[in-house]
Formats: structure tokens, sequence, C-alpha cells
């Protein structure tokens, strides 16, 4: 029997400043993710956009203020997300920015198996209120999925934590705010950052934190595009230079797709109003078909 994958867009722009990244989920359908999937062999079902506010019906000052909205948008999401496992399908989670991991994650970990999830991505996303300098909710989420920060974001779906330190790792960090170090450090979670790729290999990290969740049933796997270099992904709100190279984050997804663990994907922050051309879009649809099992040969 074919494997479903269930394609959820998640237009949400209001976790960060910049706009733009509420059309990442039409970008990725613009560069023909569905006839893609389908040519890899999969059913695909579409369910279309999950709605939310428009920003500008919301409080100016934006950052906080926006979180009862995200609040409410993710605890649909979740409730998708607890879905799709249930319907045993493959969610695919096209963001949006990186909020919405508050109801993808929350989701796909309802059941209570043990769910590895690895954050790949330029910034560690461990923020709480009192250390944001920004106060932008995209900066919280892995935080909060942790039981850090508001009991909002925390308690969201189910009450307290969705993750355990021994369940994440992160892939490509090197963009980490002074009080968020501090905090990554003691939560105990596993942190590649890109100095570590470098020294070490991609291959070399990647089977490790493999070996590292190997306790896990399955794995979820969380996709900044901004963990790419901006040379390879332009068309992002927070670009950070010394990124994953193209071949790099391809390398990454084969091995993914090999452990045969990994269940479902968010891919967040694309914003094609930044971008060149659909790029970003373009090398992030290549990246799923990767996850999802193209190969050279």
């Amino acid at each position: 029997m074919k494997k479903t994958v269930r394609i959820i867009g998640v237009p949400m722009d209001l976790g960060q400043a910049r706009r733009g990244v509420d059309m990442g989920p039409s970008a990725l359908r613009y560069a023909g993710l569905d006839d893609r999937l389908r040519r890899l062999g999969y059913v695909v079902e579409d369910f279309g956009n999950i709605n939310f506010p428009v920003r500008d019906t919301l409080p100016l000052e934006g950052g906080l203020a926006f979180l009862p909205a995200i609040v409410e948008a993710c605890q649909t999401i979740y409730n998708v997300g607890q879905q799709a496992i249930a319907d045993d399908c493959f969610p695919i989670f096209l963001g949006g920015d990186h909020s919405i991991a508050l109801g993808t994650v929350g989701g796909v970990t309802h059941d209570q198996e043990t769910v590895g999830v690895i954050w790949v991505d330029a910034h560690a996303d461990f923020n709480t209120p009192e250390t944001s300098p920004s106060g932008n909710i995209h900066g919280m989420p892995l935080a909060a999925l942790m039981g850090l920060g508001a009991s909002d974001m925390v308690n969201l779906g189910r009450p307290g934590p969705k993750l355990v330190s021994q369940n994440v790792m992160l892939i490509g960090i090197r963009d980490l705010d002074a009080e968020e170090r501090v905090t990554l450090k003691k939560s105990g979670a596993g942190v590649y950052t890109m100095s570590e790729i470098d020294t070490r290999g991609m291959a070399t990290v990647t089977a490790e934190a493999l070996r590292r969740l190997s306790h896990c049933t399955r794995l979820h796997i969380s996709f900044d595009m901004d963990s790419l270099d901006p040379t390879e992904a332009p068309g992002v709100g927070t670009p950070v230079p010394g990124g994953l190279s193209y071949r790099e984050a391809h390398l990454f997804m084969e091995m993914m797709a090999d452990s045969g663990l990994v269940k479902s994907v968010d891919m967040v922050e694309i914003n094609p109003i930044l971008d060149k051309r659909n790029q970003t879009a373009k090398v992030a649809l290549e990246l799923i078909a990767s996850l999802l099992g193209q190969s050279i040969l």
C-alpha cells in the first residue's frame, strides 16, 4: 500500500517582525510539491491552509501581544497534527514562521510515544519572554516545548512539556542570544553547532545524532530554511552567514530517509518577498524530496 503524505499549510507570520513568511506555503506549492511527491510514489492529501487572524487586525506592537492569537492558531495545528499521526499519514507542515512548532511538535507527540525531534536551524529558538531581546515568539518555541516560558505556550494542547532533553538534537546552530546560550546549555539537549559540522563533517554529526536518538520510536524534523547559508537560501527572514551548504543539507535529509524513522516534518521560514525567483522554496522542495526517498541511484 502506498504511504499517504498530508500537506498542511500553516501561513503564520505572527511570530516575528518581518513580514512575508505567510506566503511560504504558496511558494512551496507553486514550486511543484504535490507533483514531486506523487512522482515519488506517495498518495498526496493537501489539507489546504489553516486559517489565521489577519496580522493588521491585531495589536500594532506585535511581539508578545500576538501570543493569544498564536496560541489559538497553534491549538488548531496541534489537533491537525495529532489526527495525521492517528490516520497513519506523514504530515508535512509548510510554514510560516517557526512558532508553528508549538502546534506541530505538540500534535505529533500527542500519543506519548517516544518521539525524537531534530531541530535544524541557525537559531536555537530557546528564548523565553524573560530572556528574549526582541520579544518575537518565533525565537521561543523549542524552549516552550521543553517546559520553559509562558504557561500558555508550555501547556498548549496538553499540560506540561512535550519534549525531554534526551529526545532533542539541534543541528546547524550559529546565532544565539546571551541568556539563551546559558538556558540551552542547562537544558541538556544535544547541540551541534556549525563549527562542529565544519570540524567533524555532516555525515559524522548526523550519524551521531541518530545514535543518540536510537531509543525513539520515530522522529520529527523541524527544519528552518535559515539553517542553510544565505547564498543557498536567500529568501528567509533572519539570514545568518556561514550556514549549511546545499549538499550538507541534502546529505542530512538522505541519511534521515535511510534511517526509516522520520514520520513528520516542518519546513519553515521561507519568505518569498526576500527570495530570488523562488529559489529558497525550490531548495526546500528538493530537501523534502530527499527526506521522502528521492535518491541519485
